[in-house]
């Protein structure tokens, strides 16, 4: 009895060991559980589908003053600059209720979310350079992601019908033809990387797309868009995860497109906290923050050491996973990226028109 008392003990330290050790995952775990419905996706009630004529049904227009307008102190924004270009922003899991398996749309809890989070600190990085739409949709609750082959599964797929379908509504009755950015974050990159995939790569729309930033999920490359290589390339895409070299859950896979976006290139180089533009963390207030973190990809994540700053504490999937601020350590240089591609998209847009328009005078003076 000693002995099995002796070893018992031993397995119980053990376990609290790594129970600590290994704590994110386990919390992550533990909540994942608490999150998963209840009911399976047929037997539950589906809320309401979007109607994209409605603006409510939108989180960011441009015509309206919303949290994707926010800039950090100091910006300044000039509105007859991003008329040319639109971005059309595909939000990231804000419902974690298990009460259905995809939003409903009036959800205050999880539209609060989506607008004092992500628009103001995500979508906000594109209003320097462009026109920016965030449709809501019927997210699927983040358990989905752990049941893909089964009522999440299902779930996603409703998710995703809807962004198709604003992307579509936002093609016929807001763009007007004119050249378009796609972004996302963590679910809404997921969906952002099969609307590339289906409606964009091969299409004439192709020639529409300036770039795509589809963030914080595990972008494979195989969506038929190339991977920018330099700061200025456009029709290419961008992505990338951030971890710390310690973290314990990691959102990427190998193989994942990892462009560094203090460099904009796919090279393992390190980037320097000091070639950081600026980061934002508009909890703490909309104060431009220099030097938090530098960044380097490699082995398909983007890692961060060393954050100089108390304000990008909020780990939710466990200690070292900077999920949360894909977007936010880079501000700046997301901002400044996206307008330089803006741009050289224009610049060559002009040089093809000046050419066609020197190409037909030509012809009509030899009489071709």
């Amino acid at each position: 009895m000693k002995k099995f008392l002796i070893g018992f003990s031993i397995v119980v330290i053990l376990l609290l060991i790594l129970g600590f050790v290994f704590r994110g995952p386990i919390m992550m775990m533990a909540g994942m559980a608490y999150m998963a419905p209840s009911h399976s996706f047929a037997e539950d009630q589906t809320p309401a589908a979007p109607d994209y004529a409605n603006p409510d049904h939108w989180a960011a227009l441009p015509e309206r003053q919303d949290a994707a307008d926010v800039v950090p102190d100091s910006v300044i924004v000039d509105p007859s600059s991003t008329m040319d270009v639109d971005v059309f922003f595909v939000h990231p899991t804000t419902y974690v209720n298990p009460e259905h398996w995809n939003q409903p749309l009036d959800d205050a809890t999880a539209n609060k979310m989506t607008d004092d989070w992500v628009m103001r600190d995500q979508a906000s990085v594109f209003n320097g350079c462009c026109q920016v739409y965030a449709p809501r949709y019927r997210q699927a609750t983040l358990y989905s992601f752990q049941d893909q082959d089964g009522d999440g599964g299902q779930a996603l797929e409703l998710a995703y019908q809807d962004v198709k379908a604003a992307f579509r509504y936002f093609l016929d009755q807001r763009s007007n033809g004119r050249p378009f950015i796609i972004a996302g974050h963590s679910q809404g990159s997921f969906h952002a990387d099969r609307l590339l995939k289906e409606e964009i790569a091969g299409t004439p729309l192709q020639q529409r797309l300036v770039a795509a930033y589809p963030v914080g999920f595990s972008i494979d490359g195989s969506n038929g868009i190339d991977v920018c290589s330099s700061a200025s390339q456009t029709g290419c895409q961008v992505s990338w995860n951030t971890n710390s070299v310690d973290a314990m859950v990691i959102l990427a896979e190998p193989g994942d497109i990892c462009v560094n976006p203090i460099t904009w290139e796919t090279t393992a180089e390190v980037a320097s906290a000091s070639e950081n533009m600026g980061s934002v963390s508009f909890n703490a207030g909309e104060t431009l923050e220099q030097g938090v973190t530098g960044a380097q990809c490699l082995n398909s994540q983007l890692l961060v050491e060393d954050i100089n700053s108390d304000n990008f504490t909020l780990m939710p999937f466990g200690p070292g996973n900077y999920h949360m601020y894909d977007y936010s350590f880079f501000h700046m240089n997301i901002r400044a990226n996206a307008k330089a591609r803006v741009s050289a998209y224009l610049q060559a847009q002009q040089t093809a028109e000046d050419d066609d328009a020197l190409m037909r005078t030509l012809m009509q003076e030899t009489g071709a």
